[in-house]
C-alpha cells in the first residue's frame, strides 16, 4: 500500500460496501481494494485488526448474514466461545465477517458509519 492509502476490505455485491466505496471516492480517500471472500483475512490479520480497533471480537461478525444464523453464533457467544474459536471461524469464510473494514495507519473501522469515517479519513 502506498503512503496514506487505507486497505478497504469489502464484498462487492454488498450494498453497504458499494455505498462506502462511493463515499471513499467522493472524499478522495486513496485505498487498496480487497475482496473479503476471494482473499479472506487471516487469523493473524484479524487478531491485529481487532486489537487495533479496540472493539470486542463479536463486532467483527456479520450478524445479519445467513452463515451467522446457520452456525448459531448468538448462542455460541452466550455459551462463551473462545477468542481463538472466533478467529478461526472469521478466517474460514469472508461472509461471516462484518464489512466493510477499513485498515489505516493506527486505526481500524468496521462497518460503514459516515460520521466515524469522516473523523478518521477526511
Amino acid at each position: 500500500m502506498a503512503q496514506n492509502t487505507v486497505l478497504f476490505v469489502e464484498y462487492p455485491r454488498c450494498s453497504t460496501c458499494r455505498k462506502a466505496k462511493k463515499w471513499l471516492d467522493e472524499h478522495h480517500v486513496a485505498y487498496t481494494d480487497r475482496h473479503i471472500v476471494e482473499d479472506r483475512p487471516t487469523v493473524e490479520e484479524l487478531r491485529a485488526w481487532i486489537a487495533q480497533s479496540g472493539l470486542p471480537i463479536r463486532r467483527f461478525f456479520n450478524t445479519s448474514g445467513r452463515l451467522y444464523r446457520e452456525l448459531g453464533m448468538k448462542d455460541r457467544f452466550v455459551a462463551g466461545i473462545s477468542e481463538d474459536e472466533c478467529l478461526e471461524l472469521l478466517s474460514s469464510d469472508g461472509m461471516l465477517v462484518k464489512r466493510p473494514i477499513v485498515v489505516g495507519e493506527g486505526f481500524v473501522l468496521v462497518g460503514f458509519r459516515e460520521t466515524e469515517w469522516e473523523e478518521r479519513l477526511v
